[in-house]
């Protein structure tokens, strides 16, 4: 019979890089389906989604400005190091959504192949959203997809690591940067994914993934004046539309919480609603029989 100490986990928030407690120093009880304590989680503050912002501003350019190729293959090896923890987060999401260790292994299999299916899509989505535009005139019409910039993320409240990873990754996959508020009633396994990202290669401000109450936190992020744009799909209806009615301040783009079985394979609209389409006009010279000319 074991005579050792019980070593219970830290949960911090992930912001930057780093692993801050919130500034304001609160913290909440985080239960299991059947009110059992499981953690005290950073409470956060909105001193925190602040400087959340920031963090995601900085990395901005260094994560826009790689290239699609190498944001893939960034992508993937998360994907590795969640293999890899396999088991710590199947037993986090059996607490978290009150799940059997089978029911709870599956949502964390499907979590990770979901990864990977977004990681391939980085160099791939360009050749969709974008291309050759035919024009009535003697011009190179071209069309491309750039990304929109800090991107507010609600995670959804009842899927905490399969919706949360739905909803994340294909914002950063096409070279954006995240601000998450992690489920409120299970933050765990999103916080536990800041642990996976620090020991990858994504870089610092990227992935910035706060706990707390989603409307304190939500609120400031949708009336920031440096967030780009906003995914509301963990927020109630009421919420939400107050989440857009501050978004409107700066034209936000706003995707509004709908119904979604995130075991369904995805399509592209969670990648397109967050990106700009760029396009360039270019004289292609004098043409003729011969062919063109400049």
């Amino acid at each position: 019979m074991s005579d050792r100490l019980s070593v219970f986990k830290t949960y911090k928030l992930y912001v930057g890089g780093k692993f801050p407690r919130s500034e304001s120093g609160r913290v909440y009880e985080v239960t299991d389906s059947k009110d059992n304590w499981l953690a005290n989680a950073p409470l956060s503050s909105r001193k925190d989604a602040r400087d959340a912002v920031v963090a995601a501003r900085k990395a901005f350019g260094g994560w826009s400005g790689a290239t699609a190729y190498n944001r893939g293959q960034v992508l993937y090896r998360v994907a590795e190091m969640l293999e890899g923890r396999r088991e710590q987060f199947a037993r986090e999401v059996a607490d978290a959504e009150g799940l059997s260790k089978s029911k709870a292994a599956a949502v964390v299999d499907a979590t990770i192949d979901r990864w990977v299916w977004y990681a391939g899509w980085t160099d791939k989505i360009a050749q969709v959203t974008g291309g050759a535009n035919p024009v009535a005139g003697p011009y190179f019409n071209l069309s491309s997809p750039e990304p929109t910039g800090v991107v507010a993320v609600v995670a959804p409240q009842e899927s905490s690591f399969l919706g949360l990873v739905s909803v994340v990754v294909p914002v950063i996959a096409t070279g954006n940067t995240a601000v998450v508020i992690a489920s409120e009633k299970a933050p765990l396994p999103a916080l536990s994914l800041g642990e996976v990202l620090a020991t990858s290669d994504v870089p610092g401000g990227v992935v910035n993934v706060l706990s707390g109450r989603t409307a304190e936190l939500a609120a400031p992020l949708a009336a920031h004046q440096d967030v780009n744009a906003i995914d509301l799909a963990g927020a109630d209806e009421a919420l939400a539309k107050e989440l857009e009615i501050a978004a409107a301040d700066n034209l936000k783009r706003v995707l509004r919480p709908q119904p979604v079985d995130y075991f369904e394979t995805p399509g592209i609209e969670r990648m397109t609603a967050f990106l700009e389409t760029k396009t360039v006009w270019h004289p292609t010279g004098s043409l003729g029989a011969g062919g063109s000319s400049y």
